[in-house]
């Protein structure tokens, strides 16, 4: 039972190290953000803003890229969860799990991401049609 036990401690550190990626991202993205409407409002220049219509989708499909592989390493940990103790191998390889709502292109449209991003683009939005 040890080497199971080990091999989901491995997976479980990957996990987590998507999961803080992906947060951290957020911060740094709303950081920028804030930062940029700053700029903005004391000069009254909208190419401030318009930075955000750049940094804001590269933030996005970065953030979907760790929630992918999130995704596939929970997928990979329930699937070594199942195995018997004699199967263990320790291979860490999480590309089968790449498919359906696991994939690249199914996590940049999650509800989540939805919300976060699409919400930063809406105040982008309004922003620029304030200072406007």
């Amino acid at each position: 039972m040890e080497n199971k036990r080990k091999h989901l401690e491995f997976i479980q550190l990957v996990i987590t190290r998507m999961n803080v990626n992906s947060f951290l991202l957020k911060g740094w993205s709303v950081t920028l953000v804030a930062a940029l409407f700053a700029f903005a409002a004391k000069d009254s220049d909208i190419s401030y803003v318009i930075i955000t219509y750049i940094s804001t989708p590269i933030f996005w499909l970065l953030d979907a890229y760790y929630l992918s592989l999130e995704r596939q390493y929970r997928g990979l940990y329930n699937s070594v969860k199942n195995k018997e103790e004699k199967d263990i191998d320790f291979d860490m390889n999480a590309k089968p799990f790449d498919k359906g709502k696991d994939s690249w292109l199914s996590s940049i449209f999650s509800v989540t991401q939805l919300f976060f991003y699409g919400g930063l683009t809406a105040i982008t939005l309004i922003i620029m049609y304030v200072i406007n």
